[in-house]
């Protein structure tokens, strides 16, 4: 029973991977796919919002921005950087005992990683000057850089113009290279020609590492720190916790999840434009946070999928009462509010799924006394 206990979050794990990959091979209806990859990204997006509303205790309301960052940054590299030579087809021709859905990670994986990176960086410049401060700043800077984000890409084409005209002077072909990239990004139009390398393999087995990494990470000494300062950010600064390092740091790792799930998101849709990044995305994984509970990865899990299914649902019962397809956009921001009001700590709370703790926070939580 004990072994059981200790093995059984790498078996439900395992298992649902398994299911990713032998899945689509059981004529499995392509829309479903589709929606179990959102779900699969959705997973990612929430457990990374987490790391700073829920287990931080601060209130970031600009994360499709950190979104859109990974998505963009990782189509330009699988459609304008990655050499055409060496590829998918080509891996899958010298290796063929891999199948087609391992050759995809030729180009998936690293064009996820830098997606990822990007965005990290983009944290990192933002984190600096945001916890300077205490309080609702976070959430005035977040949702700025959100607006910015979006309006920088719509504006790409003109951006990228005028910064080619600046530059051509000095490199002909640096300015070429400004002009082909910005044409690339579209503008309002959006980026398209990404192949379709992700599937519910690819997706699932990003959403076990995501998940992996960042339980790992809340369960350290830093994210204890990081739950410290959520309990009482004066009480953890007299305990030596450098709180703002300690933010700063949940704040990237936060953004570089939120890339990641952008990236697999491009390749899923193999299209995007900046409306799909907008605040309210933002607000959507916002919901999916506060309805599965703050401060757990379970609530994370079970936020997106209940979220995700549920505006599914609504896709198909809306058009049939009559209604306009805006009102499917209006249930997000309505269920936050009533969440916010009637259950604050959504559907788990601080609550955790045991299989997510380790072994001596197993322990601890056996020993702690009932609560009255």
């Amino acid at each position: 029973m004990t072994l059981l206990k200790t093995w059984q979050m790498p078996i439900i794990l395992g298992m649902v991977q398994l299911l990713a990959l032998f899945l689509p091979q059981m004529q499995l209806n392509l829309y479903v796919q589709m929606v179990l990859m959102y779900v699969g990204i959705n997973i990612i997006l929430t457990a990374s919002l987490n790391l700073v509303n829920g287990y931080m205790g601060e209130f970031s309301v600009g994360h499709a921005a950190f979104m859109a960052i990974g998505a963009y940054a990782s189509s330009i590299l699988t459609v304008l950087i990655l050499p055409r030579r060496w590829g998918p087809a080509e891996a899958l021709r010298v290796l063929p005992v891999i199948g087609p859905e391992l050759a995809n990670g030729v180009y998936l994986v690293p064009a996820v990683l830098v997606g990822g990176a990007i965005a990290a960086v983009a944290g990192l410049v933002l984190a600096f000057p945001s916890f300077k401060t205490r309080g609702d700043y976070l959430a005035i800077v977040t949702l700025a850089f959100n607006m910015i984000v979006k309006s920088l890409l719509e504006n790409s084409c003109v951006i990228g113009g005028l910064v080619a005209r600046l530059i051509a002077p000095l490199s002909a072909s640096l300015s070429a290279d400004v002009l082909r990239l910005s044409d690339a990004v579209g503008g309002p139009r959006g980026l398209l020609g990404m192949s379709k390398l992700t599937s519910l393999f690819w997706v699932y087995l990003w959403v076990i590492v995501s998940l992996f990494a960042m339980r790992n990470f809340i369960f350290s000494n830093f994210g204890r720190g990081v739950v410290s300062i959520r309990e009482d950010e004066t009480a953890a600064g007299l305990v030596s916790v450098n709180t703002r390092q300690v933010k700063v740091l949940t704040f990237v790792i936060s953004s570089f999840f939120a890339g990641v799930a952008g990236g697999l998101f491009a390749h899923v849709l193999q299209f995007i434009n900046p409306r799909s990044f907008t605040i309210l995305k933002s607000t959507d994984i916002l919901v999916m946070v506060y309805l599965g509970g703050i401060g757990s990865l379970m609530g994370s899990i079970l936020g997106a999928a209940v979220f995700t299914i549920l505006l599914e649902v609504l896709r198909e019962v809306i058009p049939l009462v009559g209604l306009s397809e805006v009102w499917r956009w209006v249930v997000g921001p309505l269920l936050l509010v009533t969440l916010m009001i009637f259950r604050p700590r959504g559907i788990m709370g601080l609550r955790e799924f045991k299989g997510f703790l380790p072994k001596e926070e197993e322990v601890k939580l056996e020993a702690a006394p009932a609560p009255p």
